[in-house]
């Protein structure tokens, strides 16, 4: 089959899926950190490229409930700094992303996952429907907590496939750095197998 993974530059998920056999690209703006099929452009443009699935990771900046107290003027973080957008240009950022995010949710490819951080409820709102699942890394390997939200069409829902008792939320107390937001979106690998091994 032929996989697109959209807004992927670590190439995580499109070599879980290219190991099973099938035709796998990942696309981002960024180039791929691993060797392999990667369109480095706006997938929007290649949307119509007659694929079977598209695994979507659109970016959360501004979508995730996380952020959502920066949606008001007023809030100012506890070490006395705003964020970087906040306020009305926060709002705008945010319809921007939903209209991002459901140009990938509604297009013409016959089966689509995406996935995106625990969303507030403007973004809900703004995107048109809520997840359909949540998951978590430890229910596939992986002793961390990271709840990932998956919206899905024409595609079952991921079953776990190695439970670990073991949870820290690691990712959350990633270290500041010019990398923590690309430490902090990559895909783990258990949640890639498992995609790879259920959908495709």
């Amino acid at each position: 089959m032929r996989i697109l993974i959209a807004c992927e530059f670590s190439g995580v998920v499109r070599e879980s899926f290219a190991r099973r056999g099938h035709d796998a690209w990942s696309c981002d703006l960024l180039q791929s950190e691993q060797m392999g099929n990667h369109y480095q452009c706006d997938v929007l443009t290649i949307l119509d490229a007659d694929w079977d699935i598209m695994i979507a990771h659109p970016p959360c900046t501004y979508l995730a409930n996380s952020g959502v107290c920066h949606l008001y003027d007023h809030v100012v973080s506890r070490t006395g700094k705003r964020a970087a957008v906040f306020g009305e240009a926060r709002w705008a950022e945010m319809r921007k992303s939903a209209w991002f995010f459901r140009q990938l949710l509604n297009a013409n490819i016959p089966k689509i996952a995406i996935e995106n951080p625990i969303p507030h409820r403007y973004a809900v709102a703004e995107i048109g429907r809520k997840y359909d699942q949540i998951i978590q890394p430890w229910q596939f390997g992986h002793g961390e907590t990271k709840a990932t939200c998956l919206w899905l069409k024409n595609l079952p829902a991921l079953e776990p496939t190695n439970i670990v008792a073991e949870r820290k939320p690691r990712v959350h107390y990633e270290s500041p750095s010019a990398d923590r937001w690309k430490n902090r979106s990559r895909t783990y690998r258990g949640i890639a197998d498992a995609m790879a091994a259920q959908w495709g």
